[in-house]
């Protein structure tokens, strides 16, 4: 089964830059769409951005300007930059793998494959 793994977490400055990956061992990541979800403390996971595998992607407007989604298929890795980083940033940030792309790519339904998540710290 399909596993998918996050790295790149840690202690990010404000104004800083940190650059999340998501890849799936063993498994080609080519043919899902991959979101990233966040949970901060006391709050739901929230959808954030989404890459389908033509490359196509979309942003919340929280994080639109500052985070992008990019996927480089010769790694089989999606990237999640995060520049600019607020503490209200911080949470835990997870990878995720849908067979669809389409308007509800922010919901956790739509997505069949989650990481174990990975932490991200925004402080000075």
């Amino acid at each position: 089964q399909l596993q998918l793994v996050e790295s790149g977490g840690g202690l990010a400055q404000p104004g800083g830059s940190l650059r999340l990956s998501c890849t799936a061992p063993g498994f080609t990541l080519d043919y899902y769409a991959i979101g990233w979800f966040r949970q901060a403390p006391g709050q739901e996971r929230e959808g954030i951005l989404c890459v389908s595998s033509a490359g196509d992607a979309r942003s919340k407007v929280s994080v639109k300007g500052r985070f992008t989604v990019s996927r480089d298929k010769d790694k089989n890795t999606v990237y999640l930059q995060m520049n600019n980083p607020k503490p209200e940033d911080t949470a835990v940030y997870y990878c995720a793998a849908s067979r669809a792309y389409d308007s509800y790519w922010d919901r956790e339904w739509k997505y069949d494959y989650w990481g174990k998540g990975t932490q991200v710290t925004v402080s000075s």
